[in-house]
C-alpha cells in the first residue's frame, strides 16, 4: 500500500502502516494522482468530476440523486419532477391557456341549467331563497354564489298507510275498531313552500293523512266503512281535511285523492265479526222478503177493492141481475174443482159424475182402443 493515497483520509491508517509514513511521491510528471493541486485532501469518491469544487466534504444523498433530477443541459425540468409542456409558438407557456379554459368550463357548467317539462328548480344565493325557475334552459350565477335544486313537480306520489302488513286500528263512531289501509295520491303545487315550509315534507303529508282519516272515520259507524256504503263520502272528507291542513301549514302540496284499500275487522275478533255479518245479511234478507210479501198483498187487496167498486156500481143499476150473475159466477168457481155434483130436481139423477163424463168425452179414442 506504500505509494498510494487512501481515498477515505490522509493516509495515516492506509494499508495498516503507522501514522508517520510520509506521503508517496508523485509519479512521472509530478501531477498528483488523485486531488488537484492545492486540495487539502482526497476528493469524495461519490461525486462526479463536474461536481467537484476542490473542497473536501462528507458524502450527501442529494449528490447521488442530483443527476437524476437534472434535465437536458444540466437545468431542472418539469417543476421538480413533473414533465414540462412544450412552449407555444410565441414562446409562452400553455398553463395560462389551460387554466383559463378550465375556468370557462366551470363557469358554463355551474351557471347553465337544463330542466325537463316535469321539473322546477329552487335558486338560492349563498343559501337564501332567490327565485323559482321552470322548464327549459335557465342561467344563474356560478357556484358557490348561487345553487339550484331541481325536483319533479308533476308526477304523482302514492303513499300507502300503513307501510308493510301491520295493523292500523281506527275507532268508529259506534265504538268499534277496524283495520284500515288506504292510499294517498299527491303532488307538489308550490316548490318554494314544499322546500322551506318543513324539514321533512313527505312525512308531514303522511302524518296529516293519518290524522284526517282518523277524524273522518270517527264520524261514521262501522257498517258505513265495512260494507262500503259510506266509503266514497269518507274518502272525500279525508281529502278535503288533508288539503285544508296542508294549506294552513303552507306545505305546497296538492292532495289528488284518497283511496281505501282494505277495511277489515281486527284479527283477534275476525270470527265474531264474520258471524255478526252473516246474521245481519240473513236479517236483511228476511226483511226484504217480508217487504215484498206486504207489497204483493197490498196490491192484491187494492185490485179486489177496485173490482168490488165496479160490481157495486153495476149492482146499483140492476140489483136482481147483478145478484144472479154473482151467484152463478161464485157457484162456477166453487163447483169447478169438485168431482161430484148433487142436484135436487124432479126427473134428474141425484148423483152426476160430471168430471168423469167430461174426461171420457174428451178422450174417447184411448178408451176404445183399450177395449
Amino acid at each position: 500500500m506504500a505509494g498510494r493515497k487512501s481515498p477515505w483520509g490522509n493516509g495515516n491508517n492506509a494499508g495498516g502502516s503507522g501514522g508517520n509514513e510520509p506521503p508517496a511521491a508523485p509519479p512521472g510528471d509530478g501531477t498528483p494522482a488523485g486531488d488537484p493541486p492545492g486540495a487539502p485532501g482526497p476528493r469524495n469518491p461519490w461525486l462526479k468530476p463536474d461536481d467537484y469544487t476542490g473542497e473536501r466534504r462528507s458524502p450527501n444523498i442529494e449528490d447521488i440523486f442530483r443527476s437524476k433530477r437534472k434535465g437536458p443541459g444540466g437545468g431542472g425540468g418539469g417543476g421538480g419532477g413533473f414533465p414540462s409542456l412544450p412552449p407555444r409558438a410565441n414562446g409562452k407557456s400553455w398553463w395560462p391557456v389551460i387554466l383559463g379554459g378550465a375556468a370557462l368550463l366551470w363557469l358554463f357548467s355551474s351557471s347553465t341549467h337544463q330542466l325537463s317539462p316535469k321539473e322546477q328548480g329552487i335558486v338560492t344565493t349563498f343559501g337564501k331563497y332567490s327565485r323559482t325557475i321552470g322548464s327549459g334552459v335557465n342561467f344563474t350565477a356560478p357556484w358557490p354564489f348561487q345553487n339550484v335544486q331541481t325536483r319533479d313537480v308533476t308526477s304523482v306520489t302514492n303513499d300507502v298507510i300503513p307501510e308493510g302488513e301491520g295493523e292500523n286500528l281506527v275507532l268508529t263512531s259506534d265504538q268499534n275498531l277496524i283495520d284500515l289501509s288506504y292510499q294517498v295520491r299527491w303532488n307538489i303545487k308550490n316548490l318554494e313552500q314544499f322546500t322551506f315550509a318543513s324539514t321533512d315534507p313527505e312525512n308531514t303529508v303522511r302524518d296529516v293523512a293519518e290524522a284526517a282519516m282518523r277524524l273522518s272515520v270517527a264520524e261514521v259507524p262501522l257498517k258505513a266503512v265495512w260494507d262500503g256504503t259510506g266509503r266514497g263520502q269518507l274518502e272525500a272528507n279525508t281529502r278535503r281535511r288533508m288539503q285544508d291542513i296542508l294549506d294552513a301549514y303552507r306545505a305546497g302540496v296538492n292532495v289528488i285523492g284518497v283511496d281505501i284499500k282494505k277495511a277489515d275487522p281486527p284479527e283477534k275478533v275476525a270470527d265474531a265479526f264474520q258471524k255478526v255479518n252473516v246474521a245481519q245479511q240473513l236479517a236483511e234478507r228476511d226483511k226484504n222478503n217480508a217487504q215484498a210479501w206486504a207489497q204483493q198483498t197490498l196490491a192484491r187487496a187494492e185490485g179486489e177493492a177496485a173490482a168490488f167498486d165496479k160490481v157495486y156500481a153495476e149492482y146499483k143499476l140492476a140489483p136482481e141481475v147483478t145478484k144472479r150473475r154473482m151467484y152463478y159466477e161464485t157457484m162456477e168457481r166453487v163447483l169447478s174443482a169438485n168431482d161430484k155434483v148433487v142436484v135436487e130436481a124432479n126427473g134428474v139423477t141425484p148423483y152426476l159424475p160430471l168430471p168423469e163424463l167430461r174426461r171420457r168425452a174428451q178422450d174417447p179414442a184411448p178408451a176404445a182402443g183399450g177395449q
